[in-house]
């Protein structure tokens, strides 16, 4: 019985060296996550195989896991640019991305878990900055947001693809010009807006006016080629016409041929 405390003693203390080295050892990597292994006796970061994916892992104790959220991420940035005419911008862009889960490796040996701040929004920036200075303040402010938007992107792309992160998409969310600048720029487009009203409703005057003209023409041909084709035998011959079937009917009593001054026949003794 008294030896029971000398081995119980080591017992105990080997069950916490033990759970000591479980606890150290063991990993969890959550959803949407992955692990970068370092061997700290084993040439540091490994980059020739697979991160570690989801779920429980059980490394040894005197390396270390490194953590990536590899789901697409968001991540905003506010900035002041030039115009192509020098005038102050501020733009503000979000970028939808992700880090390149089989290069997650490369990634943390290279750029560390602050690749974002130290790869991705200086690109955003500067990309920024050379697309926007292309254009004038009433292009940035109108017609041309998403030629930009896609202008960014492509130069933000060619960038960061070779530095292990896949870009999927910039928005250009905001674009805010000096008070004064949009002041103008909204005037003109009100007066041009106006000016292709008026212009809209001339059109459709004019061609108001071309239809009448056309209808009228249409109307006084018609009439000259009727006048043209009455000619005196025409009438004669209609005036017949006229007469037989009015002989036909049962109150005719006497039908003259040749009695009238243009030669047609008289009825004469109607009811």
């Amino acid at each position: 019985m008294d030896k029971l405390p000398k081995i119980a003693l080591p017992v105990v203390f080997a069950v916490v060296l033990l759970i000591i080295i479980i606890s150290k050892s063991a990993v969890t990597i959550n959803s949407g996550e992955a692990g970068v292994l370092y061997k700290t006796f084993g040439g540091g970061v490994v980059t020739d195989e697979a991160p570690l994916g989801e779920g429980f892992h059980v490394v040894a104790p005197w390396n270390k896991v490194f953590v990536y959220e590899v789901r697409q991420q968001e991540v905003l940035e506010k900035m002041n640019v030039l115009s192509s005419n020098g005038l102050d911008i501020k733009l503000e862009a979000s970028a939808w991305f992700e880090p390149k889960r089989e290069s997650l490796g490369k990634l943390h040996q290279e750029k560390g878990t602050q690749y974002v701040q130290r790869v991705l929004l200086p690109t955003i920036r500067s990309a920024a900055r050379s697309v926007v200075g292309r254009y004038t303040p009433e292009q940035l402010y109108s017609s041309k947001r998403d030629a930009i938007q896609q202008e960014i992107f492509d130069e933000t792309q060619k960038i960061v693809e070779g530095e292990y992160i896949q870009l999927n998409e910039i928005l250009v969310r905001d674009v805010t010009l000096p008070p004064t600048i949009k002041d103008a720029i909204e005037r003109k487009l009100k007066q041009e807006q106006e000016s292709l009203e008026y212009e809209f409703r001339l059109v459709t005057a004019k061609k108001e006016a071309e239809k009448v003209t056309i209808e009228a023409q249409g109307k006084a041909d018609a009439n000259k080629i009727l006048s043209a084709s009455l000619t005196d035998k025409i009438l004669q011959d209609k005036g017949i016409d006229a007469t037989l079937k009015l002989s036909e009917s049962p109150n005719t009593k006497v039908i003259v041929v040749g009695g009238g001054e243009s030669g047609l026949p008289l009825i004469l003794g109607n009811n």
